[in-house]
């Protein structure tokens, strides 16, 4: 009789531990999905929420600030325990954060930080250490010396001020290397496209790009090829678009992050910050040049 009333008291109680383990519902705010590197993050937390045994409710903001800060509000009204954000905008997210730092609910950025608000932690590369990555290995292709064209992601983003930082620092210990044209060209591969033909129209003279994201890269690259000259271009994220090109000797170089380990990750700290367990401010994610 002991036996079995003990038997019965721990199936009650594993059945408990699993429905409160499953009970967890977790927001996640993508910055846009119009992008394979956001698309692997974003399959990376789904991955972990289904082995965590988490429910996971996924937006996608399409690159515009006001639509992120209205699905973050609605997932908030929607009573998640907690918010994996990849924000649009580091400003612009702010507020979004702070709505849910006064409703109680914990905010975890992944990818892109956030310059305000309450943030238990973040998830990402050092991107800075890429960027310097990147102007490191164009220094050596080129000797030392040459004209170079930087292409910068969206205005505002963490991941665009860092890498252009990490990226400047490293070439402007070089004299002999010129920054010839700098414009934003919104981390897309269309833009990244007419932005580099109007570079190449205005510039006779280019040795090498360095783009913030490959989808830019990839953009450039195609207009360098029908321009018919001979640039280095270096990417960032190492999708496997761009991948493939430096496979095929196309492209010079890609900084590799790893987006699915980001979104895997971040779920991951989400879960051990539920159950109550310490998590560091910052959650490095390992980085890597590729090249041919």
């Amino acid at each position: 009789m002991k036996r079995t009333v003990l038997i019965v008291l721990l199936v009650v109680v594993l059945g408990a531990v699993s429905v409160n383990a499953q009970s967890y519902v977790v927001g996640l705010s993508v910055s846009t999905l119009n992008n394979p590197f956001f698309v692997d993050l974003k399959e990376g937390a789904e991955e972990a929420a289904a082995e965590l045994g988490l429910t996971l409710i996924a937006t996608d903001a399409q690159n515009d600030a006001n639509r992120q800060l209205s699905s973050v509000e609605d997932l908030i009204s929607r009573g998640v325990d907690i918010l994996i954000i990849n924000p649009v905008d580091s400003s612009a997210i702010v507020p979004a954060i702070r709505t849910a730092n006064n409703a109680g609910i914990p905010v975890i950025t992944v990818d892109r930080g956030a310059d305000g608000g309450t943030v238990v932690s973040h998830v990402a590369s050092d991107n800075v250490a890429g960027g310097r990555m990147a102007g490191e290995y164009i220094v050596e292709l080129l000797g030392g010396k040459g004209t170079v064209v930087e292409l910068e992601g969206i205005p505002g983003t963490s991941a665009a001020r860092d890498r252009g930082e990490g990226f400047n620092a490293a070439i402007s210990e070089y004299k002999d290397i010129q920054v010839v044209a700098k414009q934003e060209a919104g981390f897309d591969r269309a833009r990244g496209l007419s932005v580099m033909e109007n570079i190449l129209q205005a510039q006779p003279e280019i040795d090498a790009v360095f783009a913030h994201n490959d989808e830019m890269a990839l953009g450039a690259l195609t207009a360098i090829r029908v321009s018919g000259r001979d640039i280095l271009v270096v990417g960032f994220d190492a999708t496997d678009d761009a991948v493939k090109a430096v496979e095929e000797g196309r492209m010079a170089a890609t900084v590799a992050q790893k987006p699915r380990d980001m979104g895997r990750i971040s779920v991951e700290v989400a879960l051990k910050y539920l159950e109550g367990e310490s998590v560091d401010d910052y959650v490095p994610v390992e980085l890597a040049l590729v090249t041919k």
